[in-house]
């Protein structure tokens, strides 16, 4: 029976959720739940909500886990096995994959939330649309903050420093913003949303979100927010032709809130070709996520498929 089912967590920093798939069918959710992480309340705290969590998931089933799966704000480092990069900062520094595995009685396995994005969608999601058979999938994150994940043959690569994927944290702009990761000018500070919100703010003098510079620019009527949507292009196709060059991914999936902007997929692509080492051509389907804001806990319930 334990075998039959596939449990994953989703530990983010305002909730924390459960989901069980079935191991025979992937597209059989099982059980789905969610709390609060309440994450203020310190690490300890986490755990026990974890703990909390699955407990009454198992209740509920009348079975519990022996495997978890964990999609996680930061990373586990693979030399310290302590966390490291989460913006729940709490987490840092502390063996969680040890600490999970106790409090749980279950053998536990982590993996950056935008790996699980990346995995949850090649295996169930838009990647099952346009190549099932893809060997090399990447994720994008481009929302608040921007981010990667890498998929080869269904798995994914957490790397020799558990940073595989890291495309955010790549410099794109020399001399650019200052960027908590100690480097200045990274992907994230110039194409997440909030960066290029920023940027609005210092050409216009206004501030604005994204789907209002967004709507200025295809109106034609605001000259700083064409500004805006061909900076978020033309850095869009430098940072994406390097992923290309470097991977040669089968299929590249983009998620998160600025992912949504059309223009990404049309003229996005059109930058991209531009920069990348095949003469011009471009043949990697670029699509949008299908399972929303599902990948991240059905990614974690699969890393263990």
């Amino acid at each position: 029976m334990k075998q039959d089912y596939l449990w994953g967590i989703d530990l983010g920093g305002t909730k924390i959720e459960c989901a069980v798939l079935s191991a025979h069918d992937l597209t059989q959710v099982i059980a789905r739940e969610r709390i609060d992480t309440e994450a203020s309340k310190g690490y300890e705290h986490i755990i026990s909500q974890v703990a909390s969590l699955v407990s009454r998931v198992s209740d509920q089933l009348g079975v519990t886990p022996t495997r978890i799966g964990f999609a996680t704000p930061g990373v586990l480092n693979p030399a310290t096995q302590t966390m490291k990069n989460c913006n729940t900062t709490s987490m840092n520094g502390r063996p969680m994959a040890a600490d999970l595995a106790k409090a749980l009685g279950a053998e536990v396995r982590l993996a950056n939330d935008a790996n699980c994005f990346a995995l949850a969608e090649t295996l169930m999601g838009a990647v099952q649309d346009v190549n099932p058979k893809a060997e090399v999938v990447f994720g994008i994150i481009m929302g608040t903050g921007v981010g990667g994940g890498l998929v080869v043959h269904g798995q994914v690569i957490n790397g020799l420093h558990g940073i595989g994927g890291e495309w955010g944290h790549n410099i794109l702009e020399e001399g650019g913003k200052a960027c908590y990761c100690g480097k200045s000018g990274c992907v994230e500070h110039v194409i997440s949303g909030p960066a290029l919100e920023e940027y609005y703010e210092a050409v216009s003098g206004q501030k604005l979100r994204m789907p209002q510079i967004l709507q200025g620019h295809l109106a034609g009527t605001d000259a700083a927010a064409t500004a805006t949507i061909e900076r978020m292009l033309e850095n869009f196709g430098r940072a994406v032709s390097t992923l290309i060059n470097v991977l040669d991914p089968q299929v590249i999936v983009i998620g998160g809130g600025v992912g949504n902007i059309d223009l990404l997929y049309t003229e996005g692509i059109e930058r991209i070709k531009k920069y990348i080492f095949n003469s011009g051509e471009v043949l990697t389907p670029i699509v949008k996520p299908k399972l929303g804001d599902s990948a991240g806990v059905f990614g974690a319930a699969l890393l263990f498929h």
